[in-house]
């Protein structure tokens, strides 16, 4: 006979691998039908003066963002150093959210790693603490080799295995690389792959990606507010905004003027976003938009090293970028 604690065991585990099947079978079932489409700010993560996470002050942004019409948080993407963070840390991080967040927001996780082994437990740790969603960015070390068929296997194993929908991260700026659009289209095609991020700025790269994937019920987001008039004129349905941390209702409020095809008016505050959002993502990244959140009343808080804050000098053009425009 099996031992009590045998048998505790073994019924423990089937009903672990039953809840597991049964979360997979409703996402890929379901996944086709997240509408993701929206206003999303990565946000930061504040860390204390030790480099210590500072959750009190999460939470106080936290509960500042939702009061904003944003149609959910992405955490633990590039703005929020997750490169810098333990795999406990960023669960942790993400659970956080989802428990301060309301249920009506959706949490967007960043689960990707280098590997698909760590990549798809990691997002299985991160639908385990609630997200709706992930956001897997393309493995980068060996980017030599990271060709559309790596890359197609690495997404497709991971949307395999996802308890919830997968969407595809392309940032070239930090990665080295895009990811390939017929690795795109092919990935499109899969299930429980519900659309992409796409941060490279190519206003024809991400109208093809919306061209190419039509009928597919895929949904392409703008990786920057800098280009997001232009990436809804050509399909996109949302976008994930650095610059949203700092003047989210200004960036839902051109998503709402370009939604409703009110153009020029789109245009005029579309030109008054370049400069702030420039500075704070591919001029002087995140210590520049950690900056920025102190002077608009969010938690910004150090950077974890080696990020360090910005100098005197770019504190200064950064203060110019945003008061030129009327901001500040």
């Amino acid at each position: 006979m099996l031992a009590v604690g045998a048998v505790k065991n073994m019924f423990a585990l089937s009903r672990s691998v039953y809840v597991t099947l049964w979360k997979r079978s409703a996402s890929q079932a379901a996944g086709q039908r997240l509408d993701i489409s929206g206003i999303y700010p990565p946000i930061a993560t504040p860390f204390t003066k030790q480099e210590e996470l500072d959750y009190h002050k999460l939470e106080e942004n936290l509960q500042k963002y939702a009061k904003i019409s944003f149609k959910g948080l992405v955490v633990q993407g590039s703005n929020g150093e997750y490169p810098y963070l333990t795999e406990e840390e960023r669960v942790e991080v993400v659970s956080r959210v989802r428990l301060s967040l309301p249920r009506d927001k959706l949490v967007i996780a960043g689960s990707g790693c280098e590997s698909t082994r760590a990549t798809v437990r990691m997002t299985e740790r991160m639908a385990g603490v609630g997200a709706d969603a992930v956001l897997v960015v393309t493995p980068c070390f060996y980017k030599g080799k990271m060709d559309s068929r790596a890359l197609t296997h690495h997404f497709t194993q991971v949307a395999d295995s996802s308890p919830v929908p997968v969407v595809l991260y392309s940032v070239p700026a930090n990665t080295g690389l895009e990811l390939p659009m017929d690795a795109v289209c092919g990935l499109a095609q899969h299930p429980n792959i519900v659309g992409l991020k796409d941060s490279g700025g190519d206003i024809t790269r991400i109208g093809l990606a919306v061209h190419k994937t039509r009928g597919l019920d895929f949904q392409v987001l703008a990786g920057s507010a800098g280009f997001l008039m232009a990436a809804y004129s050509v399909g996109a349905v949302g976008g994930v905004c650095a610059l949203a941390n700092v003047l989210g209702r200004q960036v839902c409020e051109l998503e709402r003027l370009c939604v409703e095809g009110r153009w020029e008016e789109a245009r005029e505050l579309q030109w008054r976003l370049i400069e702030p959002n420039a500075a704070v993502t591919r001029k002087l990244g995140v210590p520049a938009l950690k900056q920025a959140m102190e002077w608009f009343g969010f938690h910004g808080g150090a950077c974890r090293s080696p990020l360090q804050p910005i100098t005197e000098s770019e504190t200064q053009q950064l203060r110019q970028n945003f008061s030129s425009n009327g901001w500040l």
